[in-house]
This record gives structure tokens, sequence and C-alpha cells, in this order.
């Protein structure tokens, strides 16, 4: 496989990492970019502002936005993928059943699995889920990209398997926004946690809903900056919600949102296509010298069989930084990688 190309990815992307150089687990988190270091550390340097902290979530709302395809109206903010997940689980009806992949992230599973009042996961094989689809499922929950593997759900034959029997999908996007284009508007609701392949600061993650799904749902977690004008929203229970999706918001970690947003800023301006071409290339080559085969549908992620752990601590010992997941190691190519990465992660197994 060439890895020939004149120019790197997104330029101005790329220019936003410093030195990259053996960092290749994206799939872990990601690294800071330029724009939030300056952002961050001139937050440390004045007194709290919190217009310019309402400014920044908005600003990382349309920038996600644009990222997923869909309108800022539909994105609602979070920090973690999991509680935006039980707004999901509190709507399903007793005795629901809800579909997840074998093997899922467990924040995928757990809201579902301990809703209580009756609601059981059934589980099936990612390959097969769609098939597993049937009219006693109300909803299907799974990553576009897996965590474990970085096998890539068929997520057209999931949502129309979905579609034919009146089942909702959430899909989690955390490992797939940011390297693979996305489109948020395939799925009832998505969810992406952005400190991973968005580099942002932990604590900001995003949910997109269709308007038919936000109105079946409760916000049940509801506070002050769900309200419909946040800073009207901040005592007593006569609060007009938001009409859109920004009636889920919860309080933002403020700081968290200052880094984040030229971080987001980036990503959306980049060319997405161009950074999969890369990611993508880079991994199937180093899968090639690894003599793996390649997966249905490529992904950025590469994992394989490493039981006892001696492939992770090979490139460990030779300043990789990677990862082991369920008895497999893990790399994963980012933007800011390289030839030069893939070169020394095969040289340290031996390849």
């Amino acid at each position: 496989m060439s890895l020939a190309t004149p120019l790197p990815p997104a330029p101005a992307l790329r220019a936003e990492f410093g030195d990259a150089r053996g960092y290749l687990a994206a799939c872990t988190a990601g690294l800071v970019t330029e724009g939030t270091r300056r952002a961050l550390r001139a937050e440390l340097d004045r007194r709290p502002d919190v217009a310019a902290y309402c400014s920044a979530v908005e600003a990382s709302r349309a920038a996600f936005a644009q990222l997923v395809a869909v309108t800022p109206d539909r994105v609602a903010i979070g920090s973690q993928t999991s509680v935006q997940l039980s707004v999901l689980a509190a709507a399903l009806p007793d005795g629901a059943t809800v579909l997840v992949p074998d093997g899922e992230f467990s924040s995928v599973v757990l809201p579902f699995a301990h809703a209580g009042r009756g609601i059981r996961v059934r589980t099936a094989p990612l390959h097969a889920l769609a098939a597993a689809i049937d009219p006693t499922i109300a909803l299907v929950a799974f990553s576009l990209v897996q965590s474990a593997t970085g096998e890539i759900a068929d997520a057209d034959a999931i949502v129309a398997a979905a579609r034919r029997v009146g089942a909702r999908t959430v899909c989690d996007a955390t490992q797939a926004v940011g390297w693979m284009p996305v489109d948020a508007a395939a799925f009832d609701a998505l969810l992406c946690h952005a400190y991973k392949w968005l580099c942002c600061p932990r604590g900001v993650a995003f949910m997109t809903v269709t308007a038919d799904y936000a109105r079946a749902l409760t916000p049940v977690q509801a506070g002050w900056y769900a309200g419909d004008d946040p800073w009207a929203s901040c005592y007593g229970g006569e609060v007009d919600l938001a009409g859109c999706a920004r009636r889920f918001d919860v309080s933002p970690a403020w700081q968290a949102f200052v880094g984040a947003e030229p971080a987001l800023r980036a990503f959306a301006a980049a060319d997405i296509d161009e950074v999969h071409a890369h990611v993508t290339r880079l991994a199937g080559a180093f899968r090639e010298r690894l003599g793996l085969p390649a997966p249905q549908r490529e992904s950025a992620i590469v994992t394989w069989a490493d039981p006892d752990g001696a492939a992770l601590a090979a490139l460990t010992a030779a300043g990789i930084t990677a990862s082991g997941r369920r008895g497999r190691a893990r790399v994963a190519f980012h933007v800011f990688n390289d030839r030069d990465d893939l070169e020394r992660a095969a040289a340290a197994l031996g390849r």
C-alpha cells in the first residue's frame, strides 16, 4: 500500500498539533490543540467571564453540529454520554427491550441495563445486529466504531432494519467523529464525548436528537441551563424550557468548553474526507505490516490479539503510546500521525 502523499492532510488542522511522534492513542484520549492551550492559558490569567463561557458553549455547539451535519438546535450539551443516555432510558416504556452489540462499551449499555421498570437488554454480534432487530425491540443502541476492536458498524443496515419495526436508533459516535464523516440525522439520537478524536478537554459531550424523538423524551435532568433563557431560569419552578434540543442541556463545565471551542472549530473547518483517507491509509498499511486481515470497513483503529500484553509492552518500551483492551493491543492513527509513526510501531513489533 503506497503512503506517498504530496502534502499532509488538512494542513491547518495538522498545524494545531505540535510534536506528536509516537502517539497512537487518540482512541483513548486526543492530544491538545494549540488553540486549546492558548484558550486555557488565557482563561487562567483572567477573572471569570460568564458571558465568554456561554459564548464558548454556543460556538462549540455550532461547530459540533457542523461536524455531524445537523443544525445547532438539534444538539444538546453535556459532560458524559452515559448521563445523556439515561434520558433516553427514562423514556422507554416499562418492559421494553433494548438491543446492543456483544461486548459494547459499558457506558452505552449500563444506562439501559440498570433503568429498572422491567427494561431488558438483549445482545447480538455487531455484524448480525441488523438481523437481530425484530418487532420486540424498542431501541437499538450501538457504537459506530467499537472501542475494543475498531470495528465499524453497518449503520445503514441497522437503521433500515430498525425503521421497518419502528425501533429507535441510538448511536455513540465518540470513536468516530473527528476522523470519519458522520451524519447524525440518520439516527434518532447520536452521542459523542469530545475528548478522544476531537481532542477536547474531558467533560464536553454532545447529544443530537431528531425533532420527533425530542418530543418523546422527558428532560429528567433539567436545570437552569435547559431554560429557554438560561439567565431567566435560575430560580423557582415556573421556567419555560427551551423548545429545541437545548432542553436536554446540563449546566456546562465552563473551562472545559473554553478549551473545547478552538479544537472543535479547527475540526469543523477541516476536510474530514481528507482526514479519513489519511488515517485509514496509515492503518491499512500497518495492518499489512502485521499480516492482519483487512476489515470489512476501513478503520483508523487497529487491534490484534495480545493476551499476555507483550506487544503493548514492546510498543511502550519503544516510546510508542498505545493501549490494550480486552486482551488485544490497540493503536489509532489520527491527523497528527504520519508514516514515521507507522514505521516506529512496526519496528517495535519486529515487523
